[in-house]
């Protein structure tokens, strides 16, 4: 048996792509493992970060006119003119829509968000690693509907072989450089202020 650990290869803003799965307002009002404003704080943050990046962003609807209704507004408000794929599959990655906007990026990285994080994030996910594509879940920007479906949607993901991560920690290994000139914007968008502190305590002191 096997067991060698693939050597780490890291987010890049060119291997990365972000796949936003049902951040509906009839899904979220049924969440029950994070708060609402929680979970529209993070993934509105992961999408401005997201942009910041260019990461190339997918976003998808489930039964929009008829069941879950729309995307939440502030998720829309941060990804301006955006397409959103409305869909009737289950799993995203079945919809020829979807899996073709995600091949046409060419990115081998995976970012998956959604609600629920045991179906609408986990069925893509597991799914982009069956075809042999690297899929990470932000957890803190997905939500579902009870601590069970939580547990057990994770215990599978990791199973599969799906990163399991939170969004913040996925943005600030693309930004991988403090240095460069839009580091700020996105500690920003990630709402970590204090990520700043340093250098607004410098200039405050001339240094």
């Amino acid at each position: 048996m096997n067991n060698q650990v693939r050597p780490y290869d890291p987010l890049t803003s060119e291997n990365a792509a972000l796949v936003l799965v049902d951040h509906q307002v009839g899904l979220i009002s049924g969440v029950r493992d994070i708060s609402t404003g929680e979970l529209k704080h993070n993934v509105v943050g992961l999408a401005r970060a997201a942009k910041l990046h260019q990461l190339p962003v997918i976003v998808t609807t489930t039964a929009r006119d008829s069941m879950w209704g729309p995307t939440f507004p502030e998720l829309v408000e941060a990804l301006p003119g955006i397409e959103i794929i409305d869909r009737a599959t289950v799993n995203a990655f079945d919809d020829a829509r979807v899996f073709r906007a995600i091949e046409t990026t060419g990115r081998k990285k995976l970012i998956f968000a959604g609600v629920s994080l045991e179906i609408c994030a986990a069925f893509p996910a597991i799914s982009a690693v069956g075809r042999g594509l690297d899929a990470y879940v932000a957890v803190d920007a997905c939500g579902t509907f009870s601590q069970t479906k939580r547990e057990v949607g994770l215990l599978r993901m990791l199973q599969a072989g799906v990163i399991i991560t939170d969004y913040a920690s996925l943005m600030v290994e693309i930004l991988k450089d403090n240095s460069r000139p839009d580091a700020g914007a996105i500690y920003e968008a990630i709402d970590m202020p204090w990520a700043k502190l340093v250098g607004q305590i410098a200039r405050a002191y001339g240094k």
